[in-house]
C-alpha cells in the first residue's frame, strides 16, 4: 500500500517529537519490513511509503517528513530521479533545507550511488546492514549529518584513487552544486572554518559538515584544500576573495 500511514498512537496533550519518515521501495515486503523495524524504535514513526520515485515525491511533498528512504532501482522513476528532485530548490522553496534522502544500495550499484551523490543524497546504507544501523543512520541525516555505510565508502575511495592524476573539478561538476553548496565552498574558499561558514550562513555546524561532505563527493576531490583550489580554478570565488 502506498500513501500515509496511521503510525503508533500518541498521548492526548503531548507533542509528537518522534522522527517522521517516508520509505519509497518497489518491493512492498521490504517497506513492510522496514516499517515494523523503525516503528519498534521509540522515537520513530514511519507516516508514508510509496512503491516508486514519481509517487514518493507526491507523498513527501505531502507529509513534509525529517528523513525520506529511498531505494535506487525502481519502476517509473528510479531513486536519483526522485532524490534529485527533492533536493532541488524548486521543490524546497520556503525551507531552510532539503528533506534529507537515505539511499538503499548494494555492492553492484556504484555508478548509481555516484550519481545519487550528485543528485544531492545525505546517506547511503546497504541493504544487508543491521537493523540497528538503519535507525543510527535516520538520526544522524534527521541531525544534519550525513551517513555513508563504511563499504560504501570504501568503495567510494578506491574509484576516486583510481582516476588518472592530476584530477581537476569540470565546470559541469560544479553545476551539480547545489545553491547551498556553493555559499558553503564559497565561504571556506574565503578560510573560513566550519564554526564560521554555520554562523555566516545561518546554519548548525553539522548542517555544515553534511554540505562540506557533499561538496568534496560531488567534486571528487579528497579534501577541502582540493575543494578550495577548484573554486578559485573554476572562478567560483576570485582571488580577492569576492564571489
Amino acid at each position: 500500500m502506498d500513501g500515509t500511514r496511521s503510525g503508533a498512537p500518541v498521548p492526548a496533550g503531548t507533542a509528537d517529537r518522534r522522527l517522521r519518515v517516508v520509505l519509497v521501495d518497489d518491493e512492498a515486503l521490504i517497506r513492510a519490513g522496514l516499517a515494523l523495524l523503525l516503528e519498534s524504535e521509540p522515537d520513530m514513526v514511519v507516516v508514508g511509503e510509496a512503491g516508486d520515485g514519481r509517487a514518493g515525491v507526491e507523498v513527501i511533498a505531502g507529509l513534509q517528513p525529517d528523513v525520506v528512504v529511498m531505494d535506487i532501482r525502481m519502476p517509473v522513476m528510479d531513486g536519483v530521479a526522485a532524490t534529485r528532485i527533492l533536493t532541488s530548490e524548486a521543490f524546497n522553496a520556503g525551507r531552510t533545507e532539503a528533506i534529507p534522502v537515505l539511499i538503499l544500495t548494494t555492492f553492484n550499484e556504484d555508478e548509481a550511488v555516484h550519481a545519487a551523490l550528485r543528485a544531492g543524497a545525505s546517506g547511503f546504507i546497504l541493504k544487508n546492514s543491521a537493523p540497528r544501523i538503519l535507525a543510527s543512520a535516520i538520526r544522524a541525516l534527521a541531525e544534519g549529518a550525513g551517513w555513508l555505510d563504511p563499504n560504501v565508502t570504501r568503495k567510494l575511495l578506491e574509484e576516486f584513487s583510481s582516476r588518472p592524476e592530476p584530477f581537476h573539478p569540470t565546470p559541469a561538476e560544479l553545476d551539480e552544486l547545489t545553491r547551498r553548496e556553493r555559499e558553503v565552498l564559497a565561504a571556506i574558499a574565503r578560510g573560513m572554518n566550519n564554526t564560521e561558514v554555520a554562523a555566516n550562513l545561518f546554519l548548525s555546524e553539522a548542517t555544515v559538515k553534511t554540505h562540506v561532505h557533499r561538496i568534496l563527493m560531488k567534486l571528487g576531490v579528497a579534501d577541502r584544500a582540493q575543494a578550495v583550489a577548484a573554486a578559485y580554478r573554476l572562478g567560483l570565488v576570485k582571488p580577492d576573495g569576492r564571489g
